[in-house]
């Protein structure tokens, strides 16, 4: 039990927090440990419940869902937030990303995406539909890094830029590992050096650097993958 991914329910309607609700506890390995109606009392809620994951409307009364995503992200660095909207390209949602949001799913979500995206997430990955991800990079990676920008990697060892372009490329670690002929644990213990030698947060900030600075084609030209993939693929 002390190992079930902790989730806390933020929305101001009932309803959508109750089907969220029965979905997840459907599942083993999944807890929802409590609900908020607004930011605010999301905030209220992660301080004493410390979940690991926090589905997050965007638009709430009293604190929306970009506000209470910034302060989680600044007080709790530990918790990832998967924010939730109607609209595929919501602005609200897109602040939340910016914020230090680790997801952003449509509130219709099918329920095995759902479930798929809380455990991606708790893992440390990152959860953006392709089409989401095109927008993100072009929004905050407009352009590749100025020659006088020093190389956000230059302290990653060659293995660990093998698995950097392969994150950005939007492998899951698994493929990874299959690739570069690693073990998939391998692969996660290069995958957090990665992420903290960057600074990075998550995979969503890794890819936006790995894309200012050239380590992959833009999105527009990469090819067949998108950096990152829909909840579906295994994680971390």
């Amino acid at each position: 039990m002390n190992d079930d991914i902790r989730v806390l329910l933020v929305d101001d309607q009932q309803l959508i927090r109750l089907g969220f609700r029965m979905v997840l506890e459907a599942v083993p390995g999944i807890a929802v440990v409590g609900e908020a109606a607004d930011g605010e009392a999301a905030l209220e809620q992660v301080a004493a419940l410390r979940p690991d994951v926090v589905l997050m409307d965007v638009r709430m009364p009293r604190t929306d869902g970009v506000t209470a995503t910034a302060r989680i992200s600044a007080r709790h660095p530990e918790v990832r937030v998967i924010v939730l909207t109607t609209f595929d390209l919501d602005e609200y949602a897109f602040g939340a990303l910016d914020a230090g949001a680790s997801g952003f799913l449509l509130k219709d979500v099918e329920g095995v995406e759902l479930i798929r995206a809380v455990r991606a997430v708790a893992a440390g990955d990152a959860v953006l539909s392709p089409r989401i991800t095109r927008e993100v990079l072009a929004r905050r990676a407009p352009e590749a890094g100025s020659p006088t920008e020093p190389d956000p990697a230059e302290d990653l060892t060659p293995r660990e830029v093998d698995v950097f372009r392969a994150i950005a490329r939007g492998l899951t670690n698994g493929e990874i590992a299959a690739e570069l002929h690693l073990g998939e644990a391998t692969v996660k213990t290069h995958v957090g050096r990665i992420l903290g030698k960057l600074g990075a947060r998550d995979r969503v900030q890794a890819v936006i650097i790995a894309h200012r600075h050239g380590y992959v084609p833009p999105p527009d030209r990469a090819g067949t993958a998108d950096p990152l993939r829909p909840p579906g693929g295994t994680t971390q």
